[in-house]
């Protein structure tokens, strides 16, 4: 996400890597982690190409809990002897209130992923929630007046910690969202263009590389 002369990024999925090169990132200011789930935080020692084309640790984004995983799960990096190039990594603690990188304002939105609290993030007119089973009427009210939402819609059947495509749906049409894009698709969706019939107006199916320009 490129905004106000920042460069910003919402999890480092196992792929990081590839996403960065296949969309010619050349600068990074942030990751924001939406919560601790592997496919959501596995490629960051891949930060460490940032960490050394820009000479500086990177800004990290998380709440306690996800740190505390983080430290875990790359206990490495954490060491108190610091091993030459592992990823340089400076840790930000954030909570459900708003936050600012540099003058940039980041809304957390929290929602459930069966009983974890997730993270999702509103950045002016733009909003991007993944693995969201239930959100409060509380948090809803700051998805409100979004022009666009990134949303996740697993498939059709009902899953415990997942919207379904129908879940996915009735929130945008609640929310009234211009324009509404539905990721974390799972294969049992079905195909692309069997899918896209099915679309209400103002709602399309995200896709690798999708790039969305905000005025």
């Amino acid at each position: 996400m490129e905004v106000e002369g920042k460069n910003i990024v919402i999890d480092t999925g196992p792929d990081f890597r590839y996403q960065m090169l296949r969309a010619n990132v050349q600068h990074l200011d942030a990751i924001i982690f939406t919560h601790e789930h592997k496919d959501h935080t596995a490629g960051l020692d891949d930060v460490r190409a940032f960490n050394y084309k820009q000479q500086e640790a990177m800004d990290i984004y998380a709440v306690e809990r996800v740190q505390t995983a983080l430290k875990r799960e790359f206990a490495y990096v954490f060491e108190n002897f610091k091993y030459p190039g592992i990823p340089q990594l400076n840790l930000h603690a954030i909570t459900t209130e708003p936050f600012y990188i540099g003058c940039l304002k980041v809304i957390p939105i929290e929602v459930l992923h069966y009983k974890l609290p997730v993270l999702g993030f509103r950045i002016g007119d733009f909003t991007y929630i993944t693995d969201a089973k239930t959100i409060s009427d509380k948090e809803k009210e700051k998805i409100k007046g979004s022009k666009v939402l990134v949303i996740n819609a697993l498939q059709k059947e009902t899953h415990i910690s997942h919207f379904t495509f129908d879940e996915a749906v009735a929130l945008a049409r609640e929310l009234g969202i211009e324009k509404t894009y539905f990721t974390h698709i799972s294969h049992r969706l079905g195909r692309y263009h069997d899918i896209l019939h099915e679309l209400p107006p103002g709602i399309e199916l995200a896709y690798d590389s999708l790039q969305l320009y905000l005025d």
